[in-house]
């Protein structure tokens, strides 16, 4: 008897922590937050969990209590002007919104620290501007990034009037938003299908990015250099990747800041817009300013037959794009990508449709760069959403490859899914959570007429589990996984729709 009283207890134990490893709390739906609604959650800051909102010229940050329970509702109205597009930077104490506007032939970029409740602290500040701008801008000039401890803050425009020479402008701020170096350097574009790409910002301030050539069309990247600046220099240096006989398209680019190296990394084909054949990766040491690594990994048959959906093995990855690239401690990394397409009045656009043209081509002159990891391909290249089409977006595999620090690859597996609907894509693809022990991928799946969020996790070996059912789930809300925010080490905030309002749910891992 002695001995069963601790088994009973140790099942309770056992019984108890399995009901609470997922748990979903949702928000009321407000009538003020139509379907149209648009939307950023931004993290949990004292405890409160903070959401921007935005419909048509108005602006607000809301925020909720642990039981996603409204608290406060902050109208932002500094703003006076059509903002033509918003960033957030999250900290422990506050929150830094970085937007931007048009007022007569002037753009200008401002940056406002907001409090817990939405508030603004202090003014907002004037990061830069720019003059002369002949035109009624329907699009941002300047973009945005920041270092992985979020020490350091960058903006920086890319004027491309002059095809042979663009003109980058930087500007890098601290924490405090104190201008710690502004550049202007000129970068020779000598052929005619060169362009800027994957611009990242280390610990240290220095920010990187790639040249890349493309073919006559386009349609293919057959030479790429290594744009390096340091954080307090006017100057940077040019190095050409060497890449042999094969094709790039997809090219990301990711900091390693403990080891100081960065990863970049791409798609590859044999033959100028052939099947997509494996991936290419080079390391490069900052310190060394040299080449570590450079490699490449032809994917196996096998591997292709795993990741393949409805189409032929050759053909497996043609529709992947990169979405993530996950750094390992040793040096090693993972990366993550998403079989994802359209197709329009019963016409499929494959990736050389989405990469026809540089994505960077403009008709004024500047360009903008946004980041597309956890993006979309027509997220990209908005030129195909015409609204007076039917366009039916897809989102099906997801393939998972970890890499050893010495490029080689030790393991790769697949998510499988089959997601598609019409005329909006919030609905498909999938949410990303690291829980430090494994990653978790949520996404809807369809059951009977309705979608139910789904959870597996990939384990350090590899090892895809599918996860319990959540708790939890209440009929009604569809979800909105893609758009969803990782706010602690087990939690995260899932936009969803119900009867037409937005709301946000809170899941608990």
């Amino acid at each position: 008897m002695k001995k069963t009283i601790p088994v009973l207890m140790a099942c309770l134990l056992l019984a108890c922590s399995a009901g609470f490893t997922q748990k979903i709390t949702y928000s009321e739906p407000e009538r003020d937050d139509p379907r149209t609604l648009n939307f950023e959650v931004l993290g949990k800051m004292n405890g409160k969990i903070l959401v921007y909102k935005n419909y048509r010229d108005l602006h607000f940050i809301a925020t909720y209590d642990a039981d996603m329970k409204p608290v406060d509702k902050s109208r932002l109205d500094f703003i006076s002007y059509r903002v033509l597009s918003t960033d957030f930077l999250l900290f422990p104490d506050y929150v830094y919104m970085i937007y931007q506007y048009q007022r007569k032939n002037s753009m200008f970029c401002m940056a406002v620290k907001l409090d817990a409740s939405g508030k603004k602290i202090g003014e907002p500040v004037q990061l830069d501007s720019t003059d002369n701008i002949n035109y009624s801008a329907s699009n941002k000039i300047y973009s945005f990034i920041n270092s992985d401890d979020k020490q350091r803050i960058m903006i920086f425009k890319i004027n491309t009037k002059n095809d042979r020479a663009h003109i980058l402008t930087t500007c890098l701020f601290n924490r405090d938003l104190t201008l710690l170096k502004k550049s202007r350097l000129s970068i020779s574009m000598p052929q005619r299908n060169d362009f800027l790409s994957e611009f990242t910002l280390d610990n240290d301030g220095d920010m990187v990015c790639v040249k890349a050539s493309g073919t006559a069309s386009n349609d293919n990247i057959n030479k790429i250099s290594l744009i390096s600046k340091p954080a307090l220099s006017d100057n940077y240096t040019n190095t050409e990747l060497k890449l042999g006989n094969i094709y790039l398209d997809d090219i990301r680019i990711k900091a390693d800041n403990i080891n100081k190296h960065y990863v970049i990394t791409s798609f590859l084909s044999k033959t100028r817009r052939g099947n997509i054949e494996g991936l290419y990766y080079t390391l490069w040491d900052k310190q060394q300013n040299r080449e570590l690594l450079n490699a490449t990994t032809v994917f196996s048959e096998e591997f292709k037959d795993d990741a393949k959906g409805e189409g032929n093995i050759k053909t497996a990855f043609n529709d992947y794009f990169l979405k993530n690239i996950i750094m390992r401690k040793d040096g090693g990394f993972i990366v993550v990508a998403e079989s994802a397409y359209t197709s329009s009045r019963g016409n499929t656009l494959n990736r050389w449709d989405y990469l026809y043209g540089s994505p960077y081509w403009s008709p004024m002159d500047y360009y903008t760069w946004n980041s597309p990891l956890g993006y979309y391909p027509w997220g990209r290249y908005s030129m195909y959403n015409n609204p007076s089409n039917l366009i039916r977006y897809f989102a099906d595999n997801v393939a998972v490859l970890s890499f050893e620090p010495n490029g080689k690859m030790e393991w790769s597996n697949v998510i499988r899914k089959s997601q598609y609907d019409d005329n909006t894509d919030n609905y498909i693809g999938f949410g990303l959570f690291n829980t430090g022990d494994q990653l978790h991928f949520i996404f809807n799946i369809q059951e009977k007429r309705s979608m139910i969020l789904s959870d597996q996790s990939v384990l350090p070996s590899g090892q895809v589990d599918r996860n319990p059912t959540f708790k939890n789930l209440d009929k009604g809300y569809d979800f909105m996984p893609r758009h969803a925010r990782q706010i602690g080490s087990r939690q995260a905030i899932v936009p969803c729709q119900y009867r037409g309002f937005t709301c946000f749910a809170k899941i608990e891992f």
